[in-house]
């Protein structure tokens, strides 16, 4: 029996499996290692030929498909135990949004509601978040992503010391090389100071335009400070319209 007959039985004895086992044909993105020369019939149906792109037999998904390394680094997030945070937690916060986002929002860390939820901003402070983004056409639905600088919450709601930002640092480099937004909007001074390795208070930050890895970054204040002052919308409401003012002469350079 020579390679290309070997290949034809393979095929039918896999097809065979398939409906004695549930009545329906798999789907394969793998070719039988029978043929000779590693030469690919030309008969051979297009479910068995390898794509130039390679992808996984499980997912049907290209391995460098950013929903895939995202789902990585999400399952490395829940279970990082390098810091304490890691013991005191629900749930890791990894972040949630669009792929190819327009916009990266950064916050300090998750609170109550997200620890319980394992989504980030979702409390009142997500739901003013939300209200602020929509307010320049801007969504976790369609063109952001929502993160925070550590992904476990700090007891109390305590800003994260050093150490426990030292040690999620990575990973949120990580989001954001992957991601590539086309701006960074820091949530507050935690997130602020850190990303940009700055000491000024975020009055002092915010209003103008910074840069990380080459991606402007613009700083305001937290939802949850606006909560607790009402007078700080004013100037959050001048930094959003600053932000949407950015993205309209990006996109007109593009």
């Amino acid at each position: 029996m020579n390679g290309e007959e070997k290949t034809t039985l393979a095929l039918f004895l896999d097809l065979a499996g398939d409906y004695l086992k549930d009545g329906y044909k798999r789907d394969r993105q793998y070719t039988p290692g029978f043929f000779p020369d590693d030469a690919v019939p030309s008969s051979l149906p297009l479910a068995y030929q390898v794509d130039e792109d390679e992808h996984d037999e499980y997912t049907n998904e290209p391995f460098d498909s950013p929903e895939l390394k995202t789902n990585d680094i999400d399952t490395a997030i829940r279970n990082c135990r390098a810091c304490a945070l890691a013991t005191v937690k629900k749930n890791a916060v990894p972040g949630e949004g669009a792929l190819h986002p327009l916009v990266m929002v950064i916050g300090e860390g998750p609170g109550a509601d997200e620890d319980s939820s394992g989504r980030p901003f979702v409390g009142k402070a997500g739901q003013l978040l939300d209200k602020m983004l929509a307010s320049i056409e801007l969504s976790r639905e369609t063109n952001c992503f929502i993160a925070n600088m550590v992904k476990c919450r700090p007891p109390g709601n305590r800003d994260p010391d050093p150490s426990e930002i030292t040690a999620c640092f990575p990973f949120l480099k990580q989001q954001i090389a992957l991601l590539r937004p086309r701006i960074i909007l820091c949530a507050g001074r935690v997130a602020a100071q850190n990303l940009l390795s700055k000491n000024q208070g975020i009055n002092s930050l915010r209003g103008e335009f910074f840069s990380y890895e080459n991606i402007p970054v613009l700083c305001t204040f937290h939802p949850s400070a606006i909560l607790r002052d009402e007078s700080l919308k004013r100037p959050a409401w001048e930094d959003l319209k600053l932000l949407r003012a950015k993205l309209n002469s990006s996109e007109n350079d593009a």
